[in-house]
């Protein structure tokens, strides 16, 4: 059974998922919100161009690494983003984060996922957006739901972290202005 998180929330990888994990995906989705009527057609419920990324932080809070639309893999290919996705279209997740957390280096204490709008939109122009974990059998062991849009650009979704030698995930929701991951690295390292 899968856990909805809310902001802030914080819970055990391990003990949600009643097992030792080794892989895990972030997935996220999101479609343009639809506009109603003929003028709305034309005028409004366009492609969105969100972006997953990850960035890799130090225990004393230092970027080492990002993976996103323009690197694909870490530098140490624990963590592999699946591509970018232009439009939002289709069925289920529209990105995906694949990490082998036996395979991050011990020097990466906090995996932080974010999502930016490319093109600027606001997620005021964002419908059904998502984020959810899910185990390498497929489980999915939590989601946090972006609710109510806003007049905001982009968003630190989640972080995973290292306590006492265990993985735990926190849903972060912090909203903000950026267009890339870039432009959000001193908010995520304000956060953590």
């Amino acid at each position: 059974m899968s856990v909805s998180l809310i902001k802030g929330q914080k819970i055990s990888l391990n003990k949600e998922s009643g097992k030792t994990l080794n892989k895990v995906f972030m997935g996220l989705g999101w479609d343009a919100v639809k506009k109603g009527g003929f003028l709305g057609r034309l005028v409004g419920g366009g492609d969105i161009d969100l972006d997953a990324s990850c960035v890799l932080f130090s225990a004393d809070k230092q970027p080492l690494d990002v993976v996103y639309f323009g690197q694909l893999k870490s530098k140490d290919g624990s963590i592999i983003h699946s591509g970018d996705n232009l439009t939002g279209d289709g069925e289920g997740d529209d990105e995906v984060i694949n990490v082998t957390l036996a395979n991050v280096p011990a020097e990466v204490n906090y995996l932080v996922f974010t999502v930016s709008s490319y093109r600027g939109q606001t997620f005021n122009e964002v419908a059904n957006a998502y984020c959810r974990l899910v185990d390498d059998s497929g489980k999915e062991v939590a989601r946090y739901t972006i609710s109510g849009g806003g007049d905001y650009t982009a968003m630190i979704m989640a972080k995973l972290y290292r306590h006492n030698g265990e993985w735990k995930m926190q849903a972060v929701g912090e909203s903000m202005r950026g267009k890339t991951v870039a432009d959000m690295i001193a908010p995520i390292t304000a956060i953590l």
